[in-house]
C-alpha cells in the first residue's frame, strides 16, 4: 500500500506540488491522471525515492519513505518516464543486473527472470542485445527489471506510450494480473481508454492539486456525464476556469 500525505515540490518561483494526498491499496490499480506538466510525474519521482520532497510524508507498506528510502525502495517496482537500458546487455541480463543489486541469489535470479521473460512476452528477444530494441520490447523489458524481485507496490509511468495495440493489450493483461496476485498498482497515464478499463480508482492532479478521487463510476456521477473522458474534461475545465 502507498500513502501520500500533503507532498509539495517547488522549482523556484513555480510549485509543481503542491499539498497533494491520496492513498493506493492493495489489490487495486489506482491511476493517476491529469494534464501535461499537473506534477504527475514529479509526484512519483518523489513517491520512488528519486526526488526529495519540499513537505509532506511518504509510507510504502507502512515504512516512512524519508526516513527509511533503501527499504521503501525495496518494496517497490518503479517504472520511470525515462526507461533507458543498457544497450550492450541481452534481455536477460538487463534483467539480471537489477536482480543482482536486491541481492537476490543466482537460484531465485534465474527462476523469476524466466517467470518474467515468459509473462511479458520476451522469450524470442531474451538473449538478443538491447539495442535495437522497438518500443514495446524496450518498456517490457524494463518493467520485467522493476518486478525482478517480486515487489508488492509497482509503479508505472506512462507504461503504454508508445506501444502498438498488440503490445498494450498484453500490457493491460499483465497489469491485471499483478491486481489479481494481490500487488498495490500505481500508474499515470494520458490514455482514457485505458484508465477506464484498467483503474479501480482515480486520483486527478492538476495546477500540482488533487482535484478529484474516487472510482470511474464516482467521477461519471460527480459530473453527470457517461463517459469517463468527458467527466474528466469537465474536472479539469472547472479547475481551469478558478485558477
Amino acid at each position: 500500500m502507498l500513502e501520500v500525505n500533503g507532498l509539495r515540490k517547488a522549482f523556484g518561483k513555480v510549485q509543481a506540488v503542491d499539498g497533494v494526498s491520496f492513498s493506493a491499496p492493495d489489490g487495486q490499480i489506482t491511476g493517476l491522471l491529469g494534464p501535461n506538466g499537473a506534477g504527475k510525474t514529479t509526484t512519483l519521482r518523489m513517491l520512488y525515492t528519486l526526488m526529495q520532497p519540499d513537505a509532506g510524508g511518504i509510507r510504502v507498506d507502512g515504512i516512512d519513505a524519508l526516513e527509511q528510502p533503501l527499504e521503501a525502495r525495496r518494496r517497490m517496482g518503479v517504472l520511470p518516464d525515462a526507461k533507458g537500458l543498457y544497450k550492450r546487455l541481452t534481455c536477460r541480463e538487463n534483467i539480471a543486473y537489477f536482480g543482482r543489486l536486491q541481492g537476490l541469489d543466482e537460484a531465485t535470479l534465474a527462476s523469476r527472470t524466466d517467470e518474467l521473460v515468459r509473462a511479458l512476452d520476451l522469450v524470442e528477444i531474451a538473449d538478443r542485445k538491447a539495442e535495437g530494441y522497438s518500443q514495446g520490447q524496450r518498456v517490457k523489458t524494463a518493467i520485467a527489471r522493476a518486478l525482478i524481485h517480486a515487489p508488492r507496490n509497482v509503479l508505472l509511468d506512462e507504461p503504454t506510450n508508445g506501444l502498438d495495440v498488440m503490445s498494450t493489450r498484453a500490457m493491460r493483461r499483465f497489469l491485471l494480473g499483478l491486481r489479481a496476485a494481490g500487488h498495490c498498482v500505481l500508474f499515470s497515464s494520458h490514455i482514457m481508454q485505458e484508465v477506464a478499463a484498467l483503474c479501480d480508482r482515480i486520483v486527478v492532479i492538476a495546477h500540482g492539486r488533487v482535484v478529484a478521487d474516487g472510482s470511474p463510476d464516482d467521477l461519471r456521477r460527480r459530473t453527470g456525464r457517461d463517459s469517463l473522458e468527458d467527466a474528466f474534461v469537465d474536472i479539469i475545465g472547472s479547475e481551469e476556469g478558478l485558477s
